[in-house]
């Protein structure tokens, strides 16, 4: 048995092979950079013991969930634990956005999550047992200005993950939707200038998690019943609580302003 994660080769799927494998677990890691996939394993094989099967794969691609269970099943991975991790986000109006790019956030943190997850569920059901382990966000929580693809890719992350938990709970199979916040990872460097900007801002660090506490609190969790949890106590107060208190054009304004709109 083995546990794979997509986008393994940074952040918190990185942190996700390095705390799943000092448990023992072989791994299949996932992502675009080849490179930096068989530095981990290599690192990860030597500390400590585990088998690492490396997978270089664009997962935007609308082909990937299928090529990737394919080339998987050939190879005689049998997956009890699934982390859908890789995700990306674009920061800029919706107007002034490149087309495909929004296309390609709906493929990978959509379309390729739900289909990792109908092809390696039957198996667990069929053993009755398994984990799968999805990254929504607090961006699940309210809409995003300058995010706005990115908000509600989560949002329907979190959806989709919660009604699968209901679900599968009666199948020995744990489900659990993870939404951290700001995370200190690549992500927002990668999802624009601006919103890498208002990420390192004063108020933004206040709420900023690492990858280690965000994996620590994740497996902690799966030994509980809750379809998901926020990461970090002020953002679980103001995604929970706040986000249902306050008028929602405040809501949504100050989430803009929060990551740079």
């Amino acid at each position: 048995m083995a546990t794979l994660i997509t986008g393994a080769s940074t952040g918190i799927g990185a942190e996700f092979a390095r705390q799943f494998a000092a448990r023992g677990d072989d791994l299949v890691l996932v992502a675009r950079s080849e490179d930096k996939l068989n530095e981990l394993a290599a690192t990860l094989r030597a500390a400590h013991g585990v088998d690492v099967n490396v997978i270089p794969m664009d997962l935007s691609r609308p082909t990937a969930a299928a090529e990737l269970w394919e080339q998987t099943s050939r190879q005689g991975l049998d997956v009890d634990v699934l982390v859908n991790n890789a995700g990306f986000g674009t920061h800029s109006d919706v107007a002034d956005a490149d087309p495909q790019r929004l296309e390609d956030a709906i493929e990978l943190n959509c379309r390729t999550l739900v289909g990792t997850t109908v092809r390696y569920l039957p198996q667990m059901r069929a053993q009755g047992s398994g984990t799968i382990i999805n990254i929504a966000s607090t961006a699940a929580f309210q809409p995003l200005p300058k995010m706005a693809v990115y908000g509600a890719t989560k949002a329907f992350v979190l959806s989709f993950t919660e009604a699968l938990w209901a679900e599968e709970r009666e199948h020995g199979i744990r489900v659990v939707a993870v939404c951290p916040g700001l995370t200190d990872t690549p992500f927002f460097e990668l999802a624009g200038e601006a919103a890498a900007g208002a990420a390192s801002g004063a108020a933004a660090s206040a709420f900023t998690r690492t990858p280690q506490q965000v994996v620590e609190h994740t497996i902690r969790a799966l030994s509980g019943r809750k379809p998901s949890f926020v990461d970090g106590i002020a953002n679980a107060f103001v995604s929970r609580v706040v986000t249902r208190m306050l008028p929602r054009r405040v809501v949504i304004a100050v989430a803009g302003r929060l990551v740079g709109g």
